[in-house]
């Protein structure tokens, strides 16, 4: 049997097994290496979409550094094997600074350089991210730092923008209406879960608040706001407010719409509301699509 010099980090790895590393034949130089994503014939059809996903990268939402979760794509026309994979996140790096900032603006500078680097026709991107904000409580107005989950949705067509979408999930208070109504005194109440996504005008120009109009239908239609922090009156005036706006699924869902629907940059929607009860075992959910 070997003895190896346990003393030394490389004696201790052959002790547990590792081997010299042979002489190999293959190239070793990038340019004498086959490249066969570059391989070019008849391959049957064309790929609409090809990438990579589950790409967790920094990201700046308004003045916040956060963590993005990406998921990029080209086409792939019917004459080429595969895309270099490697060259989106070369195409991702030209635009870091502190992050990637997530505004459309900013997404589609990020695919028109992905489209050139990979030579492609078109390109698309799905990011997630958590916004924060300020959020100050009711009475007592002590700030806090609130947040919300939203994902980015864009794709484009040589200069055209194909896809523009906004999805955003924030949680919310829901007081049951008829637990109220049968109830001598009090009503159950439960966290909410909605979930709005938005088809945006791919052409109009956004106001600077358009995440804050989107949660503002999301909030103010429940029966109460969530907040970071509550004094005694703050905590009262929640209480109250819920007692005074209950709300089922199907109540929030279709307050939203309304709110929504009046939005001119907005051309569409799909809306879920889910309650996470806190007298059942289940929870409840309403649904609902809009297109202008």
């Amino acid at each position: 049997m070997t003895e190896f010099d346990l003393s030394t980090r490389e004696g201790r790895w052959k002790h547990f097994g590792s081997v010299d590393p042979i002489k190999g034949t293959k190239p070793t130089v990038k340019e004498e290496m086959t490249d066969l994503q570059s391989t070019h014939k008849d391959f049957l059809f064309e790929i609409e979409e090809v990438g990579i996903k589950n790409l967790v990268y920094p990201v700046i939402i308004d003045e916040y550094q956060t963590a993005g979760t990406f998921a990029f794509s080209t086409s792939l026309t019917r004459e080429e094997k595969g895309i270099n994979m490697s060259r989106i996140l070369e195409s991702v790096e030209k635009h870091y600074d502190n992050g990637v900032a997530l505004t459309f603006d900013n997404l589609h500078t990020v695919l028109d350089t992905l489209q050139k680097h990979m030579k492609q026709t078109s390109a698309g991107v799905d990011v997630s991210g958590k916004w924060f904000f300020n959020r100050y409580s009711p009475v007592t107005n002590l700030k806090a730092v609130g947040n919300a989950d939203v994902t980015y949705g864009m794709a484009v067509e040589g200069d055209k923008v194909t896809r523009k979408e906004l999805t955003m999930e924030a949680k919310v208070t829901t007081l049951c209406p008829c637990s109220k109504e049968i109830s001598e005194y009090s009503a159950h109440n439960q966290r909410g879960v909605i979930t709005v996504k938005t088809y945006l005008n791919r052409e109009a120009t956004l106001p600077s608040d358009y995440k804050e109009v989107i949660l503002d239908a999301m909030e103010a239609n429940a029966s109460s706001i969530l907040y970071p922090i509550l004094k005694r009156p703050d905590e009262k005036r929640v209480t109250e407010r819920a007692y005074e706006n209950p709300r089922f699924v199907e109540d929030l869902i279709r307050l939203i719409a309304a709110d929504l629907v009046e939005v001119d940059w907005i051309e569409g929607f799909d809306i879920e509301c889910r309650n996470e009860e806190s007298i059942h075992q289940h929870d409840a959910f309403a649904k609902l699509k809009y297109r202008k």
